[in-house]
Parts: C-alpha cells; sequence; structure tokens
C-alpha cells in the first residue's frame, strides 16, 4: 500500500489514487468495481483496502452507466498543437455540438496514456470516446482495445478509432479511417508521372499505422512500374520538421541519389523546404517535393507544396455519427466494417520534371559544413 497516497490531501479521490495506492492499473481497478471481469483475489483485496482507506467511492456502477450516460465526448489525441489532430478534434467538436454534446479534448503528451483517459472517461460517464490518429498496432494493442471497447459497452457508451485501423474480433470496435494506402500510391503516381524514379520517402515513426500505410503506398506504386526501392531512399523517424529538415541534410551528406521527395506529411515537407534553402536547391527546379495531409502550412509554402488532402473536419465529424449509431443499434454487425474517406492530390508548385544537369546528390555542401 502506498501510504503517501493513503494519507495523502483530502479531496474528491480518483480511480488513478486508488490504483496507485493499490500498486495496479486503473484497469484493474475498474474491472474490480464493476464485477465483470475475473481479479485474482489477492489483488481484489489490495484494490478494496485502498478504496476504504481512501474514502473512494466508484462514479457509478455499469448498470448505473448504461441507464445514464453524460452528453460528455471525450477526444484523445497526441498534441494538440499539430494541425491534423486540431482539425480532427474540431470535426468531433462540430458533429457534437450540433448533437447537445460536450466535448473534452485529451492529450496525451503528458504523464497520462490513452488507456489512463479512457479509465477516466469511463468514470465520468461519456457517451462517446475517440481515439485520433495512429497507433503502434499489434496484438498487445488489439487486445488492450478490445478490452477497454467491452467495458464501455457494458456501460452504455462507444469507443471509436479515428484514422488508425480496427481491431477486429467478435465485438468489432467502431473505426473510421482515411484512404492513407491510396493517397500515398496516387501522390507517389505523380511523381512517378513527372518523370522521377529515385523518390526519397522521409519521415514518420516506423512502427505507426500511418506510417506503414503510407510507405505501403509508396512502395507498391514503384512496384506496379518496376521500380525497386533502395532501403536508402526510406528514412522514417518523426513527423516533426526538424526532423525532415535533418534527414534531408543527412540524406544528401552520404550522397543519395534522389530528384524527389515525399515527405511523410506537410510538417515534415516544411523541413524538407527548409534543408533545400540552406543547401542552396530550388524547389521544384532542382528537387521536387510533396506532402501529405493538407493541413495549412502547405499553402503557406513557396512555392506552394502539392500534397494529399485528408478530409480531417469530415474525419472527426463521421467519427461522432459512426459512434453513435453503433451505440444505439441492435444489430451485433453494425461496425464489422470501419467507414472509409477517400483521400486525394492537391496540385501546387512544388513539383516539375527532373533535372538530370541539377541532381541534389551533385551539389555542393551546405554553406559553412565542415569548418568549425
Amino acid at each position: 500500500m502506498n501510504q503517501n497516497v493513503a494519507r495523502g490531501g483530502v479531496g474528491r479521490r480518483t480511480i488513478h489514487d486508488v490504483a496507485l495506492a493499490a500498486g495496479v492499473s486503473t484497469a484493474t481497478v475498474s474491472r474490480v468495481t464493476s464485477g465483470n471481469y475475473p481479479v485474482a483475489k489477492a489483488t481484489r483485496a489490495r484494490v478494496e483496502r485502498a478504496m476504504r482507506e481512501l474514502g473512494y467511492v466508484a462514479n457509478a456502477n455499469a448498470r448505473a452507466l448504461a441507464r445514464s450516460n453524460s452528453n460528455l465526448i471525450g477526444i484523445i489525441i497526441s498534441d494538440m498543437v499539430d494541425p491534423f489532430f486540431a482539425y480532427v478534434a474540431r470535426g468531433v467538436e462540430i458533429e457534437a455540438s450540433s448533437r447537445g454534446l460536450m466535448s473534452l479534448v485529451c492529450p496525451t503528451r503528458g504523464a497520462m496514456t490513452e488507456s489512463d483517459f479512457v479509465d477516466m472517461l469511463l468514470e465520468r460517464r461519456a457517451a462517446l470516446i475517440v481515439l485520433v490518429g495512429g497507433a503502434v498496432v499489434d496484438e498487445n494493442y488489439h487486445q488492450a482495445i478490445r478490452e477497454r471497447h467491452e467495458r464501455l459497452a457494458a456501460a452504455g457508451s462507444r469507443l471509436v478509432l479515428c484514422g488508425r485501423p480496427g481491431v477486429g474480433g467478435p465485438a468489432p470496435v467502431t473505426a473510421v479511417e482515411y484512404d492513407n494506402v491510396g493517397g500515398a500510391r496516387a501522390i507517389t503516381d505523380l511523381l512517378l508521372n513527372a518523370g522521377h524514379r529515385r523518390i526519397l520517402y522521409l519521415g514518420g515513426p516506423p512502427a505507426l499505422s500511418t506510417t506503414r500505410a503510407r510507405v505501403h503506398g509508396f512502395v507498391s506504386a514503384l512496384a506496379d512500374r518496376g521500380i525497386d526501392q533502395p532501403a536508402e531512399l526510406i528514412r522514417t523517424g518523426q513527423f516533426s520538421r526538424s526532423w525532415a529538415q535533418q534527414g534531408l541534410h543527412d540524406a544528401l551528406d552520404e550522397g543519395a541519389d534522389f530528384t524527389a521527395v515525399f515527405a511523410a506529411n506537410d510538417i515534415a515537407a516544411a523541413g524538407v523546404y527548409a534543408a533545400a534553402r540552406e543547401r542552396g536547391l530550388r524547389i521544384p527546379q532542382d528537387l521536387s517535393v510533396v506532402g501529405y495531409d493538407d493541413v495549412p502550412v502547405a499553402r503557406e509554402l513557396n512555392p506552394g507544396l502539392t500534397t494529399v488532402e485528408v478530409p480531417l473536419e469530415a474525419l472527426g465529424r463521421e467519427a461522432v455519427r459512426a459512434g453513435l449509431r453503433d451505440s444505439g443499434s441492435s444489430d451485433p454487425q453494425a461496425s464489422d466494417e470501419p467507414t472509409v474517406l477517400g483521400t486525394r492530390v492537391i496540385h501546387r508548385e512544388s513539383v516539375a520534371a527532373p533535372n538530370p544537369s541539377r541532381r541534389p546528390s551533385r551539389r555542393q555542401d551546405r554553406p559553412g559544413a565542415g569548418t568549425r
């Protein structure tokens, strides 16, 4: 028992206080309070003791939740300032407001995880919880999502995966996606049709579902033209401007041979633009660049960035519609298939035919390189 928690300050105790005091996860506390899942006898005793010592009273049990959900929709995102998440969240909020529901945005950049926020929102009787953006997808993740889906369903609530793949299984979770692979194929085809054959793919965490889908679309488009993509031309890491800026410098310093860059998102493309300027490369005369998402920076870059438009606000709105539709449906197959929204290429000025006499890999080093 964590005595500091048990004897700590006054005020309304939460499920997180109980979990810390008992040395278990918030999910385990929820299982004990709901009574719907098996918990080891010793663990249950620890949790119940922590609840007594803290004076914790569950917000409501599952039966009460099923009869009395709040008007709250929880939106769980990884970053409030990333425009991808901001626009999806705005779509959720617009649709929620139109239905008399209130939205609560929960960013996971701090100490709390998606699971923590799901548990917190369940405690607050949220009618709907929307998980936004890609995920590291494996069987452990699938199982965790299914378990939380079942707990929420038992409480009369609903979990929606927005912008990430569904998890399948006997109790499918509502999923709203966009054609990530198709968008990547289309933007790669645009570069191929312009004459590019050596294309650098740059950005995105390698294990993330979003990155995997975009790389898959990129490689598939090349394979359809009989082009084998060298491993050195697929460089994944982060979606950030600074990472992509350094990534282009690194590729040039290593002598990688390419005439175009597929930046994993528009923020990464802004980093590519910055690095190109630092190396004396002109876009698109010396280097063609494309991005993904079509957030405002794509229009603000000079020249304007050719990119893939993701219907971000529509994605958020559809997540609310699908979640509420499935939560009120008596059809057990209501959420078997994800809702998939289309993407499209937005043509601007950042792509031109390759100029053999101005290959980026043959350009001089960046100014000041090696002078320290």
